[in-house]
């Protein structure tokens, strides 16, 4: 399933700024690994079998994207992104094919074939998934002053991660009404459940990180020096998925 009509479509949201970074470009284009971020992500994906083409929004006068080498894959496709990740996608969905597309941040370097393997399984046999991880950590609600309200419960707990994969037209019905109606729409899941889906949480790796801070930068530098260590040749394979 490798052809543009018969291989699924992911959408890459790149037209933010990173401004946590403190980076003088938006943090998709900072080094990583002799690559940058970006070139990282896209090439996770565009290696995987069932990924036929990826569709990336970006800012109007994006002036890095056109030097990268993955620019010129005629897989990849760049479209006008929006004010906001949910407009980007959108705009993407507006050239999307297919019954299905995953939506994947650009910033998350790390994504591995096994984790897509399950999600792709998952989402195609229900209204769509999303991966995520486990809340490990003990969790607090606090009030604007920062003290302590209270202990939450972490048992049903995850911290969303991408990719997130969901039938295209209902994606997309889902993000022109939640726009419309001033909803905030936080990631594409939360869009389907406003609009009455059940989205199934596939566990991911956890080294499916997104680079946010500067510490993160070193920390997925670390992650996809292990990653190809274990199997450089096939980042999918049973050996990577063992760690």
């Amino acid at each position: 399933m490798t052809d543009h009509q018969s291989g699924l479509t992911a959408i890459v949201p790149a037209a933010g700024i990173g401004s946590r970074m403190g980076a003088s470009c938006p943090k998709q284009y900072l080094s990583l690994a002799g690559k940058c971020i970006l070139e990282h992500t896209l090439e996770r994906l565009l290696s995987h079998p069932a990924i036929a083409r990826v569709i990336v929004p970006l800012a109007p006068h994006d002036a890095w994207f056109e030097t990268l080498a993955v620019a010129a894959d005629p897989r990849v496709l760049r479209v006008q992104g929006g004010s906001e990740r949910a407009y980007s996608v959108l705009n993407g969905l507006h050239v999307a094919q297919g019954e299905w597309v995953l939506v994947h941040d650009a910033a998350r370097p790390c994504l591995t074939h096994g984790d897509l393997d399950r999600l792709i399984a998952t989402a195609m046999a229900c209204d769509g998934a999303i991966l995520g991880s486990r809340v490990r950590d003990t969790m607090k609600r606090s009030d604007g002053a920062g003290n302590i309200l209270a202990t939450v419960d972490r048992e049903q707990l995850w911290h969303a991660l991408t990719p997130q994969m969901f039938p295209r037209l209902a994606l997309k019905r889902a993000l022109e009404e939640g726009l419309a109606l001033g909803a905030d729409i936080t990631d594409e899941a939360s869009a389907m459940e406003r609009a009455g889906f059940t989205v199934r949480m596939v566990e991911g790796r956890a080294d499916n990180i997104k680079v946010t801070r500067p510490e993160d930068l070193s920390l997925a530098g670390l992650f996809l020096q292990q990653q190809c260590a274990r199997q450089p040749a096939r980042p999918d394979s049973p050996a990577e998925e063992q760690a």
